[in-house]
């Protein structure tokens, strides 16, 4: 099925509609506090349920008719007829001619035989897939599967990259209090030897597997860090006792301490890895949109089968939600548009997540591949330029650290930046200081940090506290400073699933209204490529320093010249 080009937002009734509405707010002046004063229901209008997420967007540069203008959008630019083509498996990401299916890694079983696309039953896969990793785990967790002495495992160390590491790690973490086998976990990603290094220092050779994610097993920085991997392990193993060297024992040690997420069998065999411990997924399941596949391995070893499956459950109520709840009504849609009427009509650049919750510290750097990777586009889908600025700077770190550093920026900076606070009622780790109970005391940031962004604080409120004039100015904060509040109830893994998949389906919204396909990633291809080429240049191949711009053999040369071989 050919794919309709994409529609120019700009051109639609819908973003002229929205151009007259900004204008008229700018003009009337944008003031929260007297948006809020005017209007008694303001927040039950601009709040939203999906799951067992709540959303306040009543503290955004909107009034409640905004939301129509955005659902008009949405329509407009065919955003229903785009969801039901990525759902059904239409090759929307055209550049590589793929289907775009992550939505089917979460589906029930019970949709076995309703999803066939291109002659495969997706879901059955993915299904019979999950039933492989989850014995695999019940192995490894009940102590079924040792290594190579006998001992049961009790670290697994994921080697990946990109898509392979960021969900896995960040799902980790944020699942901690969820462990309950007795076993951890450890994420080698960067090419940098450091990062080896560090993650199997202490460990114990004996009780570590090994978990190789690369598709095609061919990914330049995750084979090289595996191979460093097999050697630290055979020669610790080595100087342990626990194998004699021999190739036999060496090999039967790999077959025991290294299983692989790969399509490619061959190559996996190559490896020394029994290709019946090789977990695959498919070409529909982009590496940034692949946490709930076969990439999660590492996390159904960690938490178990029955955490796995709540964790899909979570992706797939708002996998649901998202596809079958009206415009005016979908938060996921109202948020796409929201980040959409940020960047193009304010001309915001970059976009905030601040979890107040520790255990979410590396969320914002899995949406940051999320979100960039997806929408950092300057062509269509069809190959021709964007109408109108795209993609977001997406960054953040905890509260309450970043009000201790970059809050300053985001209260009275030059520049807007819509944020995104994300928190929990209930936590883990109840614990009181006294009498203060210190969760309470934690969240008491959370909802001072938007009340101080939308509603500032004027002159003579800083005046009146007794302020000599002279620094007044520097006291007062202008509020009317954008965001969301996102509220679950517990950080469980049907909260993290559902997190995961609301973002996602944000970035599919912007992607739609800016014409972009959002399942490729050509940008990061040409780098790789000029490194395969820069690389002999370094040491010894003074053709190839040659061949390279002034600057690249300048830098290269003052490395020779330094480096302590």
């Amino acid at each position: 099925m050919a794919i309709n080009p994409p529609v120019d937002a700009t051109q639609t009734p819908a973003w002229a509609a929205l151009q007259k509405h900004y204008d008229e707010l700018q003009a009337e002046g944008i003031n929260l506090k007297q948006w809020f004063a005017d209007d008694d229901s303001r927040v039950e209008k601009l709040s939203f349920e999906a799951g067992d997420l709540h959303f306040d967007l009543s503290k955004n540069l909107i009034k409640p008719e905004t939301l129509k203008l955005f659902a008009d959008l949405a329509k407009d630019v065919k955003l229903e007829e785009r969801t039901k083509a990525m759902y059904t498996g239409v090759h929307i990401n055209n550049t590589e001619d793929r289907a775009v299916l992550h939505t089917a890694l979460r589906r029930p079983v019970e949709d076995e035989g309703k999803y066939i696309v291109d002659g495969q039953d997706t879901v059955k896969d993915v299904r019979e897939t999950l039933d492989r990793i989850y014995a695999f785990a019940e192995k490894v967790r009940s102590g079924e599967w040792t290594g190579v002495s006998g001992k049961k495992i009790t670290t697994v160390v994921n080697i990946g990259i990109g898509g392979s590491d960021l969900g896995p790690v960040m799902v980790y973490e944020a699942l901690k209090p969820y462990a309950d086998a007795g076993i951890d976990a450890r994420y080698i990603s960067n090419i940098d030897p450091n990062d080896l290094a560090e993650k199997t220092k202490g460990l114990d050779p004996e009780t570590t597997l090994f978990i190789i994610v690369s598709k095609t097993f061919t990914t330049l920085e995750t084979l090289t860090n595996a191979r460093e991997a097999r050697t630290w392990l055979l020669e610790e193993l080595k100087a342990a006792g626990a194998i004699d060297g021999s190739d036999e024992k060496s090999a039967e040690a790999v077959r025991k301490h290294f299983i692989a997420v790969s399509t490619n069998l061959e190559k996996v065999a190559e490896f020394g890895i029994d290709p019946e411990n090789a977990f695959g997924f498919w070409n529909w399941v982009g590496g940034r949109y692949s946490v709930d596949s076969a990439v999660g391995t590492s996390l159904a070893v960690v938490f178990g089968p029955a955490r796995f499956e709540e964790f899909l459950h979570g992706f797939h109520e708002i996998d649901e939600y998202f596809a079958n709840t009206p415009f005016e009504k979908n938060v996921v849609v109202q948020l796409g548009m929201l980040n959409v009427w940020y960047r193009n009509f304010f001309k915001v650049a970059s976009h905030a997540v601040l979890p107040y919750d520790q255990y979410l510290h590396r969320f914002p750097a899995y949406l940051q591949q999320l979100t960039m990777e997806s929408n950092g586009k300057s062509v269509r889908w069809d190959g021709t330029p964007v109408t109108t600025e795209t993609g977001e700077i997406f960054w953040g770190e905890p509260g309450t650290n970043g009000q201790h550093a970059f809050y300053q920026l985001i209260h009275q900076g030059t520049q807007l930046i819509p944020a995104d606070f994300i928190a929990f009622v209930n936590t883990p780790n109840p614990v009181k200081d006294g009498d203060q109970d210190v969760h309470e005391l934690f969240l008491g940031n959370y909802f001072a940090q938007t009340k101080a962004l939308a509603f500032g604080k004027t002159a003579d409120e800083v005046r009146a506290e007794g302020t000599p004039e002279e620094i007044v100015p520097a006291r007062v904060f202008t509020g009317n400073r954008p965001t969301t509040s996102i509220f679950g109830v517990a950080l469980t893994p049907f909260a993290v699933g559902e997190l995961i998949a609301l973002y996602e389906h944000i970035t599919f919204v912007e992607g739609t209204v800016w014409g972009l396909d959002s399942y490729d990633q050509w940008g990061v291809e040409l780098g790789k490529q000029l490194a395969k080429q820069i690389t002999p240049a370094i040491s010894q191949d003074d053709e190839a320093l040659a061949a390279q711009d002034a600057s690249t053999q300048s830098l290269i040369k003052f490395y020779r010249s330094k480096r302590e071989f």
